[in-house]
């Protein structure tokens, strides 16, 4: 008798616990969106900044600028979630060619411990600029997309990665809580992450690269490299002869450099926990050590700075 007793209380808490919380233990999903649209012409910005949500920037053959918002609220409480919706404020100004977005929740932050409402409020932006625009874009909790783009492009997120892909000018990219990738780009590049990976593709202009957890490859660069972490391996692919110096670093990995044969630089390459090899012959300057050697390749050029403190230092042919 005392089991079935047990039993059944067991079940009774169960059945109190949904009642008190109600439909919210099985959230229902309630939308809500907003768009607008601004004619422009090339050469113009569009500035984003918002407090949440992740951010896709497209480009189409029209001159002018579609932004669409969409929102998303889960929870069983559908007055609830009216508020929520009502509580993102969203405003466009345009100036001239340029176009500024801001949004930002201002409505009650929730007022019961498992229901913060405030949190359960999913946002995403989807815009199309004309091709020749830039950007400045920012948001406090989201991913970020840039694509197809001449112009510059800036992307800033406290939470979420960050994308750019065939760019044709400027990028600049910082975010605390993700990974970075580019693809091709024809100006110069500098991105930052605190918690992630940096992929890069074919840049024709200067790369500076860093993060504090996760590797560095750079597919092809034309002109110089800055690249470190503090956490995973950095390599890189050299095919052209770069217009000044390059400088990869570790705390935490291995360091590999692939070049093309008729690159002339001069290398200054140091591990302090691992060896040094290359697949060149090596002008040396002062001493050579299986952890360390400084010299110059084809003649010398620009510096090829190389640094790890955990792993190898390796010299490749492409």
């Amino acid at each position: 008798m005392k089991n079935r007793s047990l039993g059944i209380s067991l079940v009774g808490i169960i059945a109190g616990v949904v009642f008190l919380c109600g439909s919210s233990a099985f959230p229902a999903v309630q939308r809500d969106s907003i768009s607008h649209a601004f004619a422009v012409r090339p050469g113009g910005e569009l500035v984003i900044e918002s407090d949440r949500g992740s951010i896709e920037v497209k480009t189409g053959g029209e001159n002018k600028v579609d932004v669409m918002v969409y929102m998303e609220v889960r929870t069983g409480d559908h007055d609830r979630a009216e508020q929520v919706l009502k509580g993102f404020d969203v405003t466009f100004d345009q100036e001239g060619e340029d176009v500024y977005v801001k949004a930002k929740y201002r409505g009650d932050k929730g007022w019961r411990f498992w229901e913060n409402s405030d949190s359960r409020l999913q946002v995403r932006f989807i815009v199309v600029v004309p091709k020749a625009y830039n950007v400045d874009l920012t948001t406090a909790g989201g991913s970020i997309y840039v694509g197809d783009l001449s112009g510059k492009a800036r992307a800033v997120s406290s939470g979420g990665s960050l994308t750019f892909e065939n760019i044709q000018g400027p990028v600049h990219g910082t975010t605390s809580g993700g990974s970075i990738s580019l693809g091709k780009c024809s100006g110069a590049v500098d991105v930052n992450t605190s918690g992630g990976s940096i992929s890069i593709g074919q840049v024709e202009g200067d790369v500076v690269a860093h993060t504090s957890g996760g590797s560095v490859t750079v597919e092809e660069v034309m002109g110089s490299i800055e690249a470190s972490t503090s956490g995973g391996s950095v390599k890189a692919h050299i095919s052209r002869q770069p217009k000044g110096d390059c400088r990869l670093s570790t705390s935490g990995g291995n360091v590999t450099v692939y070049l093309e044969k008729s690159i002339k630089v001069d290398v200054d390459a140091e591990t302090s926990a691992g060896k040094v090899t290359t697949d060149f012959p090596i002008t040396i300057k002062g001493g050579w050590s299986h952890s360390s050697f400084a010299g110059s390749l084809n003649g010398g050029g620009p510096e090829l700075y190389l640094r790890t403190s955990g792993g190898n230092i390796d010299l490749r042919e492409l």
